[in-house]
């Protein structure tokens, strides 16, 4: 497939931009790969999740109206995030103009949502191999609003748009949990109930190690990063990458 000239920005959440660059990066490298001309519009802030998840709509505005103009000329709108895109999406209503807004939505895409639906798992060019055993957590904003998967609780048939790209990594194998919950990152809620978040991500991670995984992947850093804090001081040996270090080969494991 042909990226056709199309024109894709690259937004790149605040906590990636701070403390997870490779990730970024490794983003910038797949869809280059796939022949996308990619823009990184350099006045980007924060997409204003903190503030709607904490109800104040009115302080969320300017972010959301700040977002929409950066990103509105852009063909598609990528991120390494699924759920920056997914506020992006579901949550601005009300802050912007519901015509500006219906025509703004489709242009977002997390990465192997825009991978899956976008390039196609059959055209797909990952050049690296991942010879790993790994455990795939499926984040809430991207299972229950993107519906990236079909989650554990539906009885419908299994699904996941994450898993058919991942699969496209030679020697990867992909370990689903026995069930799909929320590791209790949450961003502010890890704060305000730091016991029940603390709790809920360890129920993760024993899910993930019981099933002899030492190296866990999503789609959103901010999880695994919740996840990562906890295993450190736990002493519990896994790793943590994002998909797209995995998809990228931007990224050195061992299994242990």
């Amino acid at each position: 497939m042909s990226a056709d000239g199309k024109r894709v920005g690259l937004f790149v959440p605040c906590y990636i931009d701070d403390f997870y660059p490779n990730v970024a990066l490794s983003t910038l490298e797949v869809l280059e790969e796939h022949g996308f001309a990619v823009e990184y519009p350099r006045p980007q802030h924060c997409c204003g999740q903190p503030l709607l998840n904490n109800g104040l709509k009115e302080e969320a505005k300017d972010f959301a109206q700040h977002f929409v103009d950066l990103f509105e000329e852009y063909d598609y709108v990528v991120s390494p995030a699924g759920s920056c895109i997914s506020t992006a999406k579901f949550r601005y209503e009300g802050l912007i103009k519901a015509q500006r807004l219906a025509a703004f939505t489709p242009k977002l895409f997390e990465l192997c949502e825009f991978l899956h639906d976008v390039v196609g798992v059959e055209n797909l060019k990952l050049k690296h191999s991942f010879p790993h055993r790994v455990g795939l957590h499926n984040s809430c904003h991207a299972l229950r609003e993107l519906q990236l998967a079909s989650p554990s609780e539906r009885n419908i048939p299994h699904f996941s748009k994450i898993e058919a790209v991942l699969s496209q990594v030679e020697g990867i194998e992909i370990v689903r949990p026995d069930r799909d919950e929320c590791c209790g990152f949450g961003g502010t809620f890890s704060l305000q109930e730091h016991a029940v978040s603390a709790a809920m991500g360890r129920d993760r991670i024993a899910d993930h190690r019981g099933k002899g995984v030492s190296i866990m992947t999503g789609v959103d850093r901010s999880c695994l990063m919740h996840m990562e804090g906890l295993a450190r001081r736990d002493k519990t040996p896994m790793r943590f990458v994002h998909v797209a270090e995995i998809l990228a080969g931007r990224t050195e494991v061992s299994d242990g």
